[in-house]
C-alpha cells in the first residue's frame, strides 16, 4: 500500500471536546499533525460526520487551549479522523511548536509546514 500521507502524525494523548452546534462531546486525542487528528471516546458518538466540529484541548500543565475547526474524515461508534479545516494564528503556533517538540527534526518539520502553506493556496 502506498503512503497518502503528507503529514507526519505524533503520538498525542490528551482529553479533548468536540462541538457541533448544541452538542458538546468528551474524547481523547490519541494522535495528531499539522493537518489533522486522531480521537477516541468510550460512548457512542454524537457528531454528525457531514458538519464540521469543532475542538478544544489544553496543553498540560497551562492555560493554554488549543482551538480549531475540522473536517470529519472517518467515523465509527468509538473513533474519528479529522481535517483540519480553519485554526487560528495562536493555536497553529501552539501546535506547531507541540509537533516540532514531538518530531525531533526540523527540516520534516520545516517541509511539512511549507506543505500546509501550500494547501491554502489551493
Amino acid at each position: 500500500m502506498t503512503e497518502r500521507r503528507r503529514f507526519s502524525r505524533i503520538l498525542y494523548q490528551a482529553p479533548a471536546e468536540l462541538r457541533q452546534g448544541d452538542t458538546r462531546f468528551s474524547c481523547s486525542i490519541q494522535d495528531l499533525s499539522l493537518h489533522g487528528m486522531l480521537l477516541t471516546s468510550s460512548d457512542d458518538n454524537p457528531i454528525n460526520a457531514d458538519k464540521l466540529v469543532d475542538v478544544f484541548f489544553h496543553l498540560p500543565e497551562s492555560d493554554i487551549v488549543i482551538s480549531l475547526t475540522a473536517n470529519v474524515i472517518e467515523i465509527t461508534s468509538t473513533l474519528m479522523r479529522t481535517s483540519i479545516d480553519h485554526i487560528d494564528i495562536e493555536s497553529i503556533s501552539h501546535l506547531k511548536r507541540l509537533v516540532e517538540l514531538n518530531m525531533g527534526d526540523d527540516a520534516l518539520l520545516h517541509r511539512e509546514i511549507e506543505q500546509l502553506s501550500e494547501l491554502g493556496d489551493e
